[in-house]
Formats: C-alpha cells, structure tokens, sequence
C-alpha cells in the first residue's frame, strides 16, 4: 500500500499543472529511490542502427546548435558522427518539459530532479542500460544511484552536471556585497521592486532553506519536506517578499537583460545568466549565501515512446563525453558530469570553481526534487504538502 499510494502520488503530481518540482539531496548510496515501485519498463539490450533523426528536449544551453551563438554548437558535430538529424526545443521549467514530454513528441530530456521521478512514475521515462553508454564509466560516483536518477537500483538517466541556484547581483548598484539571502526576503530590503526571483512552485524551497536557518523553531530538515505548518511558513514568506519583487523568471536570458537594463538588480540565477551578462560587460557577481542554496543535478532522460532509440543512446554518450560535456559545462556554468572532462575544459580552473569532483560540496546542495505526502526527511508522523499543494500556493503567492 505505501509503494502504490505514493506512486499514484507522484502521478498526481506529474499531472498537475505544468510546475518545476525537485526532490532533496537525499539519496542512498547503492539504489537511489526506493520509496516507490514505478511501472515496468525494459531498457535498450543492445544497440542498432541508428534511425536517422532524434528530437531533444533541453535545459537552454545544453544542446546549444548554432542558432544562439554560430560559435556555440555541438549538435552539428554530433548530427556529422552519427547520421542522426537533430531537432531541439529548448524549455524553461520542469513543468514544461513534464508537459512537453508527455506528447510523445521527445525522444530525449535534460531532466532535473523536480522532473525525473515525475517522468519515472507516469511510465513516460525508461530505465537506461548504462553498459551502452561508454563514457558512463567515466561520470563521478557520488552522481550515480541517486534519488533524482535511479530507482531500486535501476537507472533512469545518464548524468548531465550539476550546480547550485546562486544569489547575484549588480557589484554597482548592491553595496555592501550580501552574503545572505536576507537581501531578497527582508521586508525592509532596500532593493525592492529591484528584486527578481525564479518562477515556479519549486522557489517555495528556497524560501523554506531561509526558514530553515532563521526560525530554526520551525524544525525543517528539507526544504522539500514540509508540513502544514513550515510550508504554511515558508508561502508567507513568499507573499510578504511579492511586493518587493519586480519580476519572476523563466528564461534566463530575459533575466540577464533585467540586470543588464537596470530593472533588476538583485536576485537568485542560474551561473549561465551570471556569465552571459558579465560578458556583455555588466557589473555583476554571485554567491552561494550563509543559508546555502538550492539546486539541480540534472540527467540526460529516454522516452519510453521513443522510435528513435539509437540515435538517443549515441546521443547521451556524445552529450557526455570529456570534451563536449567540458564545452557544455564551461557555457552553461556548472560541474561537468564525466571526471575526464575537468582536463578539457578551456579554463584550467573551471572544474575547481565549481567543485566539479568534490562529493562533499555536491552533499551540502538542496537538489531539486518533487514533493510529495510522505515526508521525504523520514518523519513518519505527520504529512507533508505535496507538488499539488505547492503549485496552489505558487499561484496565490504571485496574484
């Protein structure tokens, strides 16, 4: 009974309205999840021919083919070794892709933690033979079997990268530097209405990881797991941060032009939003505040619909090997996945910057990951609110 109702749980979830979901760092060193039993569904045994085409569905910047940057392409390469003519549709939540791939469309998704049991549970996810996947053996360890990627021991995806969800803000328009998320939630911040935000039921959490620092009488443990009451806590801190806020994002090149313009001067971004505005000779830079922050660990996903399955393991082999995993790392502002890639990448320190092979910085970030009833922090007295719940809420906190 506790294996099928959070099952149907997680359906339900899945089903909600397009949301970004996520799921804690929490996961088990051998087998990943193995709090439900999602339905059974064969991988690949082995490789064919390939079939010619393969539709991705991406994080922007992670299959990046040109059409942003003539410099910045590696589907081209890709479409060259393989024979596989590549279509891209990049999305902006978790939400949407969830939606996306439920048409059947997709053969392949970058897949965040608030997405991936999603995936997994509705069926629309197959587990993946990693055998078939050389440069598998190459991704770092503690990125494997985790709660967002495997489940009872079974893999579901191909890890991607990773990173943390920073605060970032304008060095000349922000003084002091903040080293606290304060500067986004205090009612009193004197950067309101210059302040922007991520948009999506997942931000709940980081409005609960602040909680979780501050009112430690509210005894939260994850931010993704929380009862009435700490979830209660954390929307009304969303709503008392609402008038401070000048906008909440998706695409995160529509952010870089709020801070780039002036309109936002203060908020929380991905590092590819950071890095894409610097360049464009904006003053501006990033931390990972005292309270700690939120995250992603994200993992390349197969349809279970797919026709095009060659194509779409010859793909996530290539998405991760040493160097285009190095080049995609190095654009998009995060650890690489596969250790051989911190020795391609075109800063010798970029592996370093972003604690690329240090377990121990990976363990202290809040990885996305969908909520749901049964307490994810091993509480077993109390429900917690799940993704349907949050996404309520998310849409009374904005108005």
């Amino acid at each position: 009974m506790k294996n099928t109702a959070l099952l149907a749980g997680l359906l339900a979830a899945g089903l909600a309205l397009t949301a970004c979901g996520t799921t804690s760092g929490n996961s088990t060193a051998t087998g990943g999840n193995s709090s439900f039993t999602p339905p059974a569904l064969p991988a690949l045994g082995k490789l064919g021919p390939a079939e010619g085409q393969l539709s991705v569905l991406a994080w922007p910047g992670y299959a990046e083919n040109g059409s942003n940057d003539p410099k910045i392409d590696w589907v081209t390469p890709f479409e060259q070794q393989s024979g596989c003519k590549v279509n891209v549709k990049p999305f902006g939540t978790s939400d949407e892709a969830i939606s996306l791939m439920k048409t059947g469309q997709y053969d392949v998704v970058s897949a965040s933690g608030d997405a991936s049991l999603r995936l997994i549970a509705s069926g629309d996810v197959e587990p993946v033979n990693t055998a078939l996947v050389p440069n598998y053996s190459d991704v770092f360890g503690f990125l494997k079997n985790q709660s967002w990627n495997s489940v009872n021991g079974v893999a579901y995806g191909i890890p991607h990268g990773w990173g943390a969800n920073l605060l970032t803000w304008r060095t000349d328009k922000v003084t002091p530097a903040p080293a606290s998320w304060s500067v986004m939630f205090d009612p009193n911040s004197k950067y309101k209405g210059k302040i922007t935000a991520y948009d999506s039921p997942i931000y709940i959490a980081d409005a609960a990881l602040y909680l979780k620092a501050h009112q430690p009488d509210l005894g939260i443990k994850s931010p993704y797991s929380l009862d009435s009451t700490q979830f209660q806590a954390a929307v009304d801190l969303l709503k008392k941060q609402r008038p401070l806020v000048s906008e909440y994002w998706s695409d995160y090149l529509k952010e870089s032009q709020s801070l780039t313009s002036g309109d936002a001067v203060v908020g929380t971004a991905w590092q590819v939003t950071v890095n894409v505005t610097k360049g464009n000779n904006v003053p501006l830079e990033s931390t990972v505040p005292s309270e700690g922050a939120t995250g992603w660990s994200d993992t390349w996903m197969l349809a279970a619909k797919s026709q095009h399955k060659n194509c779409a393991y010859m793909w996530m082999n290539y998405i991760i090997s040493p160097k285009v995993n190095a080049q995609v790392a190095e654009y998009f502002g995060e650890a690489p996945a596969n250790s051989k890639a911190c020795a391609q990448t075109t800063d010798p320190k970029h592996c370093d910057t972003y604690h690329a092979g240090d377990a121990t910085y990976a363990s202290k970030i809040a990885y996305w990951t969908t909520p749901i009833s049964q307490c994810l922090d091993g509480r077993t007295d109390v429900k917690c609110e799940d993704y349907g719940a949050w996404t309520q809420a998310w849409t009374e906190i904005k108005g």
